[in-house]
């Protein structure tokens, strides 16, 4: 069982295969029938297009060898007789040493299909490949119209690193339409080339890109965090692992609400000038049987292909907080949630993992054991001394200086006690809005009413913030 999303390139690999091992060809699908694998422009056998009557048809071919099937699964689960063609296939098959080979993008199989089955996925391009499919594409295209691509060896480069991650069909698609716009192929087209990645990247709707803007210097405190981070920052180079270094796996960040665990992540990937891929837990959960696992292997594949760089898993509780419970989903958060622990455990290519967590209650204990992440740190609500900088932060974000505008900071810092990053700035976009209304300036006093007209989680929700509070003492690692 080959799943991919690159058919043409699958069938490639089975054709060069048949031809090495002198074996015969069958390839069948629902359009054309059955049909010769080796012969160009061969036409399928008639009434051999219900999937029954094709796999009927090379069952009973005693030259039929290799069998290709595409786009099978959905006929076995929805047709009997299909599946009883199938399996009587397998076994003739098996009785003259051949094989049937399904390509699919549904991995989902009949029991009796994948007991007898072996899975191979395809690969995501190296770099040695995907400048092979760039000279390919670019000699396509010039022999059709002329193609100006005096490109300097250093940005072709990296052209070929920024298409990592990509398939062959997509890294085609994404030169074509840099080529096509101006006729030229040259470092002015980087631009297209990541905004058409991160369209496609998007498209799968689990990993997604992420715009980096921020910086550490924007967020205030958390100073073990920045020196931990910052004693890391060459740690995912070659020149690192040269010196005997190995990647470092990730943080995982618990803490209170709001309190810029999301914004780390960011500003990590825009400090280390790595790429920031965001991995949302509930897009991968599908009601067909193994397409969940599927997109998380697809998502992680595609992480390791675009290394090095950071992969942020915001909320990772909400994704998998059912495999820290007896679940009623059959075992598949179970599943999912040992599938990303072995991959974590296991994975060498360069890949910095960001997770962030709200809800200890929610994280299964397995999830917190030693060497899973290099550190757990715990974010706290910020002291004195972080609110007035915080406060300082998004008062100059905004335009305002706080000192020309006389706006005491210390006041503000002792008058928001308990209350988060993110509420202090919605405090200042609050009072914004009401100088804006009035006509006027914010102040101190504007500032300090509108803190104080809305009382914080750490209020509100006192009983579950205190008691992440103080389960974090001496299990955590101070982000402050």
């Amino acid at each position: 069982m080959i799943s991919t999303l690159e058919e043409h390139f699958a069938l490639d690999i089975v054709r060069d295969a048949a031809m090495s091992l002198g074996k015969s060809l069958r390839i069948w699908s629902a359009v054309e029938g059955v049909r010769e694998g080796l012969l160009e422009g061969a036409v399928g056998q008639s009434q051999t297009e219900n999937a029954a009557a094709g796999l009927y048809a090379m069952a009973r071919d005693e030259r039929a060898e290799l069998c290709v099937c595409l786009d099978l699964a959905p006929h076995l689960t929805a047709d009997p007789r299909a599946l009883r063609a199938c399996r009587e296939l397998i076994e003739r098959l098996a009785a003259r040493n051949g094989h049937l080979v399904l390509i699919d993008f549904d991995v989902s199989l009949p029991a009796t299909i994948s007991a007898q089955s072996t899975p191979f996925e395809i690969p995501l391009p190296e770099e040695d490949e995907i400048e092979h499919l760039v000279r390919r594409t670019l000699q396509r295209i010039n022999r059709e119209t002329p193609v100006d691509a005096r490109i300097a060896t250093r940005d072709l480069n990296r052209f070929i690193r920024a298409l990592r991650g990509l398939t062959r069909r997509q890294v085609e698609q994404v030169v074509t339409e840099a080529v096509l716009r101006d006729g030229r192929f040259c470092i002015d087209d980087m631009d297209i080339v990541l905004d058409r990645k991160r369209a496609m990247m998007s498209d799968s709707g689990v990993l997604q890109f992420v715009n980096t803007p921020a910086d550490l210097s924007e967020i205030a405190g958390l100073r073990r965090l920045k020196a931990w981070l910052a004693r890391r920052e060459h740690a995912l180079t070659d020149e690192a692992r040269g010196f005997g270094i190995d990647p470092p796996r990730g943080v995982l960040m618990l803490g209170v609400q709001g309190t810029g665990k999301s914004l780390c992540a960011r500003a990590i990937a825009s400090a280390w000038k790595r790429p920031l891929l965001r991995l949302d837990p509930g897009t991968l959960y599908d009601r067909y049987i193994g397409e969940s696992e599927r997109r998380l292997r697809h998502a992680l594949q595609q992480a390791e292909a675009l290394s090095p760089c950071v992969l942020w898993i915001d909320e990772i509780e909400k994704g998998f907080a059912a495999a820290a419970s007896q679940s009623t989903d059959g075992g598949l958060s179970q599943r999912m949630f040992g599938a990303l622990l072995t991959w974590m455990q296991e994975h060498r290519a360069p890949v910095f993992i960001v997770a962030t967590a709200n809800n200890i209650d929610a994280l299964p204990p397995e999830l917190l054991r030693k060497g899973r992440f290099d550190e757990i740190f715990f974010v706290d609500l910020p002291d004195e001394e972080v609110r007035r900088e915080i406060f300082a932060i998004h008062l100059q974000k905004r335009g305002r200086d706080p000192v020309s505008l006389g706006i005491d900071l210390d006041v503000l810092a002792s008058a928001s006690g308990g209350f988060s990053a993110a509420e202090i700035e919605q405090g200042v976009i609050s009072a914004l809005h009401e100088a804006f209304a009035s006509g006027g300036e914010v102040t101190t006093d504007s500032l300090r009413a509108c803190i104080e007209g809305s009382p914080p989680l750490s209020v509100t929700a006192a009983e579950r913030v205190g008691a992440l509070r103080r389960w974090a003492v001496g299990r955590c690692v101070p982000a402050d």
